[in-house]
């Protein structure tokens, strides 16, 4: 009988114990990296990683996120802020500067597919800066939105200075190495989570595609392609989607994604960056692989 009644006590403060706890959980503020199942940083091939929460705010995984790294054609998310923060009518025409176009050229920089001297419209240069990395397009938008490079650059740093990116700093608009161009995963996300509330920009860092409009060049206009969401129909995105994102890769850099991925109607911003690059001709794209392996562990929740 005694046995039966320690018996009967121990289960209702158990109960007891339960119903409390969900009752705080409900009041407090729960850190995620608790709960989410990583086995250490050796999980992950890129060396520096950040995902948040972008609602709350709450650091899912971070590895190395305040490290400063190059940050490749992610730099071409700042352009666009940059860009559209001082642009009034997206529809009007300006040509592809000729000069910075034939440096692109040169220097082997990915390209959106204008031509030196094509007329386009600012919209044209935004998706072709942020879908397919066009060099040619964050060039071209610098000149039309600053008068020049220089000035563009200048904005830029002091759009960073701003936002608080205190371990960012830029020297082109493009993303093409430079040893005094540098950031961290850290700063990137805050860089995104900021972008996505800039009018337009997340129209254009969630499109797959976007067709150009007409010009003499191009009578059908050019057909712009995400760098990252047109590479991941073939992945497992079983209980969450990755509706946006942007790309960046050079040999010092290695292979960086930012990209905004959605579980259970949550939001989060996560950035991978430098997985080695042995050929850039036949990239092995371990970047998809880690930023796969995030989202699927925040599902695992």
């Amino acid at each position: 009988m005694r046995k039966v009644l320690i018996g009967g006590k121990i289960f209702v403060i158990i109960v007891l114990l339960i119903v409390v706890w969900e009752k705080v959980e409900e009041q407090i503020h729960v850190d995620m990296k608790q709960f989410i199942p990583f086995s250490g940083a050796n999980e992950f091939v890129s060396p520096n990683i950040y995902m948040i929460d972008r609602e709350s705010g709450d650091v899912v995984y971070e590895k190395k996120a305040k490290s400063k790294v190059y940050p490749a054609s992610l730099t071409k998310i700042m352009t666009v802020i940059v860009a559209l923060e001082h642009l009034d009518d997206l529809t009007k025409s300006v040509s592809i500067d000729q000069n910075t176009y034939q440096d692109m050229i040169s220097k082997n920089s990915s390209m959106a597919g204008f031509l030196g001297g094509e007329t386009v419209t600012y919209r044209d240069l935004l998706y072709g800066t942020m879908l397919p990395s066009g060099g040619e397009a964050a060039n071209s938008l610098a000149i039309h939105t600053a008068g020049n490079v220089k000035d563009f650059v200048r904005m830029m740093n002091e759009k960073a200075a701003e936002l608080g990116l205190h371990d960012t700093h830029f020297m082109n608009p493009e993303g093409l190495h430079d040893e005094n161009q540098y950031t961290t995963a850290y700063d990137v996300a805050s860089m995104l989570s900021y972008a996505l509330n800039v009018p337009h920009f997340r129209e254009v860092f969630t499109k797959e595609t976007f067709q150009t409009s007409p010009t003499k060049e191009h009578p059908t206009g050019v057909l712009l392609k995400s760098t990252v969401l047109t590479l991941l129909h073939q992945e497992d995105k079983q209980g969450f989607e990755i509706i946006g994102g942007k790309s960046g890769t050079t040999s010092e850099a290695g292979q960086c994604w930012a990209s905004l991925g959605v579980v259970n109607d949550r939001e989060y911003i996560t950035v991978v960056m430098g997985a080695p690059l042995e050929d850039i001709r036949h990239p092995d794209r371990q970047q998809i692989k880690d930023t796969m392996k995030l989202y699927q562990k925040v599902t695992a929740i």
